[in-house]
Parts: C-alpha cells; structure tokens; sequence
C-alpha cells in the first residue's frame, strides 16, 4: 500500500517557505527603465522636437536627475512637484523623482493659481519643477501660497520667460549618470501623488503606491498590446494619473516614447506619418479633433493606430470616422483612484459582423476588468448584494484590486468613505448586462468630465453663491458635440437685483475658476425642489437637454 499523504495543518507556513531576499522584491515600474537600458541600450527611447535619444540616455539622465534631487536635500518621503506640458522633463520625472525615494505630484496645468497653490501646501511640496510657459500662473500660485520654494525651470524652446530658478539642464548636470539608486524596500511605498476634484471645492490628493504603478502599467502593456515596436505618442496628459501609467508601461517593453508639447491635430497626424506611431491614448475630445481636422493638417498612413480613449463614450459616428482615417478604438473606463484604466470593453469577434450602431453600442460600454484588477461588480451600495445581470437594474459600480489607491492624502474620513465594506466605490451608477459587460448609466456625485478632465458641479456653485446677485444656483453637466460635457449652470437671481446676463455669470465665474470649469450655458429661474428642499438636478438634467 502506499503511504498516506501528508495532510498535516500549517504544513505551508514552516519556516523554511517564508519570503526572503531570494524570492521577494518589491515591485516597482522603476525595474522597467532599467531592464530597458540594459537589453536594448541602444534603441530610441524618447524622441522629440526631432531629437532621439535611446534607452541608454534616458537611464542616465533620470540617475543624474535622482542624484540631483538627493544631493538638492530631497529624501524619502518628500514631494517633488513638476508643472509641465508632455516634454521629456516630465517623463524623466516619473523615473528620477520615485529613484531619489521621493513621491512625484505631477500638477494639472489648466488649474488656476489658487488650486496649485492648494496643492503645493496640502502636498508639502519641497521643490517645484516648472516649464516656463507657466510661468505667470507659477508666480501666481507662489503669491497665493505665500511663500517660495526651490525652483528648476524647463526652457522646452522659445516658450516663457524665465522663472527665476536653475535651468534643467544645468541641474541635470549637478548629479551623476552612475549613480545607484534603490527600490523601495516596501512596495507600498508612495510612487505618486495626484489631485481629483471630486465633490467639494478643495482637491483630494490620491495616494499611488509602487506595486500599483508596477501591476497597471503592465496591465496597460497586455490591455492595449504594446511591445517592444510599440510607438506611443503623448496625446494624453502626462500628469494625469500619471499618464494612466503609460509613462511605465511604454518603458516596460521598451518601446519609445514621442513627446507632444501640444496636442493639435496637426502635430499628431505629422508624427503619426513621420514616426509610424502605433498608439496613443486621449479624451473623446481628442479622437473628436482628429475627425474634425480641416483637410489640410490631415495625413495619411498606412498602417493601423491603437487610439485607447476614457470618460464619455465616443458617439457611433465618430468610431466609424476613426475607423476610416486608420484608427482602431478601444474604450476604457478608470478614475484617479484607480491609476487611471481599470476596465476595457474588449473586443469580441462577432461584433466586427453587427451594423455600426449595434457594434457601437457594443463598444461604448464600461467593459470588464483589466487583467491585473483584481474584481468589479456592480451591487447595491446599502447592501453590497450584486445587481442582476439584467442590463437595467442600477447599481453603484465597486472595484477591488491591487491597483487602487493607498488613499487621500490627510484625509482618513473619505478614505475610509471610499472603502467601505472592503470595496472601492466609484460612485458611479452602472448595469450589469448579461455577458459581464458593465454599462455607466449616470455620475452619482453628478461629476462633470469635460474633455477628459473632472469637475466638481459643487465647486462651481460655490463660486455661483458668491455673486451677490445670486439666490440660488446648481450646476449640471450638458452634453456637448466638442467637449463630451460642460457645466450648465441654473440660477434663481434675488429679488431686488437689476438685470443680470448669462455674459455676466459666466464672467464672473471665469474670474473666480479655472476657465475650463467655468460654465458655457447658464438658465435663470426657480429651481425644482422636493418636499424637503432638495434641489432635483435630474429634473434640471432633464431641461439641460432640452436646451441643445
């Protein structure tokens, strides 16, 4: 007879199975930069202004960054901000800053002085890297901190003044290109700081770690095929979610990254030809742009480009326009919480056989989950208890994964809001249909996305209080053929005013917010309300509609 097995209790948890230096290492998507230089020293990493520099160059410039920043009296812990349109500068940041141990908080250039200000105090900012084409909004933001701090200027061509500060490349040059760095010994080591505006007037900061930058940069590589031939152009912001990680995840198969200083339809349809460029990712607003390009900035290429695009859904008429300029869509679905992509609506076969507003339906759905998050479910937010997978019964979509966020930076009540019941809530309403597929049926916390970036609705009637003229007011999103959304205000002026216009509202709030946030349309009188005296914005959404 054979012996009986060994069924022991614990028998996995001895000693001699633990983790140990041999068979641990923190992850980090900083491993990717190296493993790049050291494989493929030679092959173009970055390319921009008509400048390629390879693996091996890129490496050394982020350790002379690094050392840089460690010998400038940075350590671990502290926070390096960088204001910056896709310049190189900025890449390199997403490598040296997290080398030199510090956590990155690459900064919304569209924000105005107030909000940087904020987020260069609540962050604690030791040093702020700037390109000088801010540099107005930088002196701003500094009168409005009150106070100065280090500065390094990126003069990317004949774009600003100067700031005042040590030009980039000289402080480059203040460190070593051999100078060794270290991962992080705990991979839930801060990587990144970002800000959402979420529901309130001041941002949340949003806390990446190392493994979480590590696990969606390659979910990003498998999700959108990217490989070693792989070009990807910046058309998405780098400082958003830190590019959705595509700062990692293009290094992470070594392929080469081209820099866009602006995004212009011109300038992508020209790299597309020159540079054969595979990829790219960007708000509906961008694939918009592409279709709507005057002839004359349009070229044409012969081969097929990935365009991963997030937030509203493009319309079926735009698939199919993309469709014929040579682009391939792909529609993704991610929050700042969430590094960005989470979910895809990937690609059946039988779709490609559907008539285009089927196979566009089809497409314009959440999805389902990337390979590296862990789960998504759409449940009753009271309950937790899943929603039939009905495609009509509504419920709050929740995600749990490694790749979420630590939490909001000194901000342990909403962390634990957002967490609650051991899920990350999204606070968007979805469906689940019956093939897996997650479909967003409306923004719980009526968050406006307008051109791929969010805004508080409840920021914008702070300021529409503000307005001595103004009774009441509330802010919805309205749908709109460029943008995807804006903010339609609806205002109910006080009694013993004289005549005010919608030019005089939506001046008034272009004074007091980012001009972005400022609304386009504003609708005066009363405002619905229930028994209670709540303003019923799905009424207001309603009439928002019938104004376009």
């Amino acid at each position: 007879m054979s012996a009986e097995p060994d069924t022991a209790s614990g028998a996995y948890d001895a000693p001699h199975l633990a983790r140990n230096r041999a068979n641990f290492a923190a992850l980090t998507p900083l491993h990717f930069l190296a493993r790049a230089a050291a494989v493929y020293p030679d092959k173009t990493a970055v390319i921009h202004h008509g400048r390629h520099y390879p693996y091996r160059e890129f490496d050394a410039r982020c350790r002379r960054f690094a050392d840089a920043l460690r010998r400038r009296g940075v350590r671990a812990g502290d926070t390096v901000a960088v204001l910056a349109p896709n310049v190189p500068a900025l890449l390199e940041a997403h490598y040296a800053v997290p080398m030199a141990g510090a956590v990155l908080n690459a900064l919304n250039y569209r924000l105005d002085a107030r909000s940087i200000a904020f987020i260069l105090r609540h962050g604690g900012a030791r040093l702020l890297i700037a390109d000088r084409e801010f540099a107005a909004l930088v002196h701003d933001a500094l009168r409005e901190y009150g106070r100065d701090m280090p500065l390094v200027e990126i003069a990317d061509g004949d774009t600003g003044p100067a700031l005042g500060g040590t030009a980039y490349e000289d402080f480059l040059r203040e460190g070593d290109p051999q100078a060794e760095w270290s991962p992080p010994a705990d991979e839930w080591a801060a990587i990144a700081l970002n800000y959402t505006s979420g529901t309130t007037g001041n941002p949340k900061g949003v806390v990446y770690h190392h493994r979480g930058a590590a696990l969606n940069a390659l979910g990003n590589a498998v999700t959108f095929g990217l490989d070693r031939h792989s070009v990807y152009l910046w058309t998405l912001p780098m400082f958003h979610c830190n590019g959705w990680t595509y700062t990692w995840a293009v290094t992470a198969v070594a392929g080469t990254h081209v820099c866009l200083r602006r995004v212009e339809p011109a300038a992508i349809f020209a790299a597309i030809a020159e540079h054969r460029v595979t990829h790219l990712c960007g708000a509906p607003i961008v694939l918009n742009m592409l279709v709507h390009a005057p002839e004359s900035a349009k070229r044409r290429f012969d081969h097929i480009v990935g365009a991963a695009t997030g937030g509203a859904a493009p319309p079926s008429s735009v698939i199919a326009a993309m469709e014929r300029l040579g682009f391939r869509v792909t529609h993704l679905y991610g929050l700042t919480e969430s590094y960005g992509p989470a979910t895809v609506c990937a690609w059946q076969q039988e779709w490609g056989d559907l008539p285009l507003a089927e196979r566009a339906g089809k497409m314009a759905r959440q999805g389902v989950q990337y390979p590296t998050l862990d789960r998504q479910r759409v449940a009753d937010p009271a309950t937790l208890e899943d929603v039939p997978p009905d495609g009509a019964t509504i419920g709050e979509l929740m995600l749990r994964s490694n790749t979420l966020m630590q939490g909001y930076l000194k901000n342990p009540a909403a962390t634990e809001e957002a967490f609650a019941g051991g899920w990350f809530h999204t606070g968007d309403l979805a469906v689940m249909h019956a093939d897996g597929y997650v479909e967003i049926k409306d923004r719980a916390k009526d968050i406006i996305i307008s051109g791929g970036e969010n805004i508080s609705s409840i920021e914008i009637e702070e300021v529409l209080y503000r307005h001595p003229a103004v009774m009441e007011a509330a802010v919805v999103a309205r749908l709109d053929a460029t943008w995807g959304e804006t903010p339609c205000a609806f205002v109910t002026l006080k009694s013993d005013v004289g005549a005010v216009s919608e030019a005089d509202i939506i001046t008034f709030c272009r004074a007091n917010l980012a001009h972005y946030k400022a609304p386009r349309h504003v609708i005066f009188g009363p405002l619905p309300k229930t028994s209670t005296g709540k303003i019923q914005k799905y009424a207001l959404r309603e009439q928002a509609k019938g104004t376009q």
